[in-house]
């Protein structure tokens, strides 16, 4: 829902890159490229950055009170 803080396998503070992984990848940026640019070289902060899925504007609406 929200990018983790930190990877879930080594720790490494991963959610102040993904804003600007997002922001280049939207734009039509290789994937791969933007990791390497960002220093993220560990697999397993590689996959948790790529299998995010925000669904945080999704889910807002549900939580709302009325």
């Amino acid at each position: 829902m929200i990018i983790p803080i930190r990877c879930f396998t080594c720790g490494y503070p991963i959610s102040g890159k993904w804003e600007e992984f997002h922001r280049r990848v939207s734009r039509g940026e290789d994937p791969k490229k933007v990791l390497d640019d960002l220093g993220i070289e560990r697999y397993c902060c590689r996959r948790t950055i790529l299998s995010h899925i925000e669904l945080f504007r999704e889910m807002i609406k549900y939580g709302t009170v009325k």
